[in-house]
C-alpha cells in the first residue's frame, strides 16, 4: 500500500470515504438483516407443527448470530461517529465491537458452509468416497485460515496495523471464495447425476442448480469484491462496508435453501383435482386417468422439496420416480 488510513485520517480527512462508507454498509446490513427476519418467519410458519428439530435450532442459532453481528456493527459505527465526534486521533484506533464482529462473522460463514458440507455429504452418501473427504479437508483448512485471521485481527490496534497483517485478509477472503466455488460446483455435480428422465423432476433439479449457481456467485462476488476494494482503494473503508455484508448474504442464502420447497410449490389454484363427472353427471374414465397422472407428477415434484420434519410419503407416490432416487432425495433435504 502507498499509504496507510493512519495517515489519510491525521493529514487530510475524509469521512465520507471512511467511515460514510461504514455508515452506508451497516444501514444496508440492516435492510439484509430484516429480509433474513422474514425468511426464518417463513421456515418457521411453514414447519410450525414438527415441533423442535435440529434445523430449526439451527436457524435460530445462525438468527442469534446475525443479530448480535448487526449489533456489533452498530456499536462501531456510533462510536466513531457520536461517541468520538470530532476527534480524530479516537478515529485510528479499532474500537472492540469490531474486533468482535470479525469473530461472529467467521462463526456465520463458518456454519453455514459446515451445513452445505453436511448437505453435500448426505447427497454423495453411497455414490462416491472422495467428495466428502475432500469437504472435510476443505473445512478442516477454512476453520485454520479463520482462526488465523481472527488472531491477526486482534493484533491491530490502530488502522494502519492492517498493512502488517493484509496477507491474512487476502489469505481469510481467498479461503472463503474456494470454498463457495466447491460448494456450488459439488452441488451441481450431484444434482446434475440424479436426472432420471421425468420431464418434471429434471426441470426442478435444472432449477435447484440454477440457485445453487446464483447463490454460490452471491457470496462469491462479495468476497471477491471486499479483496478488490482492498488492494485498489486502501486507504479508505470502502472494503469494510462491504465485509459488513458478506454475512447476511451467507445467512440469506442459506434461509433461501431451507425455504426452496416453500418457493417451488405449485400454485394451489392450478392444482385442482380433475372432476371425474361433467356438468351432466356422466362418468369419464379418461379424466380418472389424467387426474392419476396429475397426482403422480406432484407426488415427484414434492419429494424434491420433501423435509426430513414432515410425514412421510405416502406409498402410492412412490411408483412414479425409481426408489433409489427418491432415497436420495429424501435424505438430501434433510439439510434444509
Amino acid at each position: 500500500m502507498s499509504s496507510s488510513v493512519q495517515d489519510l485520517i491525521s493529514q487530510q480527512p475524509d469521512i465520507g470515504s471512511t467511515f460514510g462508507a461504514l455508515f452506508i454498509g451497516v444501514t444496508i446490513a440492516a435492510v439484509l438483516f430484516g429480509l433474513s427476519n422474514v425468511q426464518a418467519f417463513i421456515y418457521f410458519q411453514t414447519h410450525k407443527d414438527t415441533g423442535m428439530t435440529f434445523y430449526k435450532l439451527a436457524v435460530i442459532w445462525l438468527w442469534i448470530l446475525d443479530a448480535l453481528h448487526l449489533a456489533l456493527i452498530v456499536h462501531c459505527i456510533y462510536y466513531y461517529l457520536v461517541i468520538t465526534y470530532a476527534n480524530f486521533e479516537a478515529l485510528i484506533e479499532i474500537v472492540w465491537s469490531s474486533k468482535l464482529s470479525v469473530v461472529i462473522e467467521f462463526l456465520i460463514i463458518f456454519s453455514v458452509n459446515l451445513f452445505y458440507a453436511y448437505r453435500i455429504w448426505i447427497l454423495s452418501k453411497g455414490t462416491s468416497r472422495i467428495v466428502p473427504i475432500t469437504m472435510g479437508i476443505i473445512t478442516i483448512l477454512h476453520l485454520g485460515v479463520g482462526i488465523v485471521f481472527i488472531w491477526a485481527s486482534y493484533q491491530c490496534h490502530v488502522f494502519s496495523d492492517l498493512i502488517k497483517f493484509e496477507w491474512a485478509i487476502y489469505l481469510s477472503l481467498g479461503m472463503i471464495t474456494f470454498a463457495d466455488v466447491v460448494i456450488a460446483s459439488t452441488l451441481c455435480y450431484l444434482l446434475a447425476t440424479s436426472r432420471t428422465g421425468f420431464s418434471s423432476l429434471d426441470s426442478l433439479i435444472t432449477k435447484l442448480m440454477a440457485y445453487t449457481i446464483n447463490t454460490g456467485c452471491l457470496t462469491s462476488v462479495c468476497s471477491i469484491a471486499t479483496m478488490i476494494t482492498f488492494a485498489v482503494m486502501p486507504t479508505n473503508f470502502v472494503f469494510l462496508a462491504i465485509d459488513f455484508l458478506l454475512a447476511k448474504v451467507y445467512i440469506n442464502s442459506y434461509l433461501a435453501l431451507l425455504n426452496a420447497r416453500h418457493y417451488g410449490e405449485v400454485n394451489p389454484d392450478t392444482n385442482r383435482p380433475y372432476s371425474f363427472y361433467n356438468h351432466h353427471g356422466v362418468y369419464r374414465p379418461e379424466l380418472h386417468i389424467q387426474a392419476s397422472q396429475h397426482e403422480e407428477l406432484r407426488a415427484s415434484r414434492r419429494d424434491v422439496f420433501k423435509h426430513p420434519d414432515d410425514e412421510a410419503v405416502k406409498a402410492g407416490a412412490s411408483s412414479c420416480v425409481p426408489e433409489d432416487l427418491m432415497t436420495r432425495f429424501s435424505h438430501s433435504s434433510r439439510s434444509q
